[in-house]
């Protein structure tokens, strides 16, 4: 116990030192160039300007990295609370605040009714977020995105899904998708900081379900997991 807690102690204050320390420059570096480009581009060439605008989004993007481990960081640690969560509801919600950035784009979505779960609604709506978010992410190219929530029984379980007609992946690099930093596809192809897998992983393990895939290359992805009793320790 005497070593968990010291450990513990440990993660808390490097995730303070990520969150002050290291974000504190970054800050400075975004700013400053912000700065340079406002009032001072008379000064520059074209690439002159460029390469300042190269080096706020490497700055942003870092600054986004930081945020996403600390959240992994701060799943094994949060408190949780369990209460009965309409997961097809909670879902719906989140779904409408995504496409919300993408006013542009065409979407159908499909929900189905689905058995309430007993859970930490704020974790399952990091869940959602980061599943649906991806869903969202990896069918740009289509004109007609379609993604859909919905669950099936499958013995004493219940079988949640979120399937979409999206790029989809080769199964054979299947065993490292939930990894940290692990992504299938480049940077220049889809933004993200290869954490958000992680994410939904560590939180599936709190509440003591599985999560797994099936997909294929040009034709979409499927995301099933089961919800079962919180894990209320570290």
């Amino acid at each position: 116990t005497a070593q968990l807690e010291a450990t513990n102690k440990e993660l808390k204050a490097f995730s303070y030192s990520i969150s002050h320390d290291l974000r504190a420059p970054l800050r400075a570096i975004n700013g400053f160039s912000a700065i340079i480009i406002e009032d001072y581009s008379q000064g520059l060439d074209e690439e002159g300007i460029s390469l300042l605008e190269r080096v706020r989004s490497a700055s942003l993007k870092m600054d986004k990295l930081i945020n996403d481990l600390l959240a992994l960081s701060h799943l094994s640690r949060r408190d949780l609370r369990s209460t009965t969560i309409d997961i097809a509801s909670l879902a719906g919600k989140v779904f409408t605040d995504l496409i919300k950035e993408h006013p542009e784009r065409k979407f159908d979505f499909k929900i189905s009714d689905c058995p309430s779960v007993q859970g930490d609604e704020h974790l399952l709506e990091i869940l959602l977020s980061n599943l649906l978010s991806n869903a969202v992410k990896f069918t740009c190219d289509r004109e007609a995105a379609e993604v859909a929530f919905g669950c099936e029984n499958e013995g004493n379980e219940t079988v949640f899904h979120i399937r979409d007609n999206g790029v989809g992946f080769d199964m054979a690099y299947v065993d490292t998708l939930f990894s940290a930093f692990h992504r299938l596809h480049n940077e220049q192809e889809f933004e993200g900081t290869g954490i958000g897998l992680a994410i939904v992983k560590r939180v599936i393990q709190r509440h003591n379900g599985r999560v797994w895939v099936e997909a294929e290359e040009g034709k979409g992805a499927t995301f099933y997991f089961t919800i079962g009793e919180l894990e209320f320790g570290n």
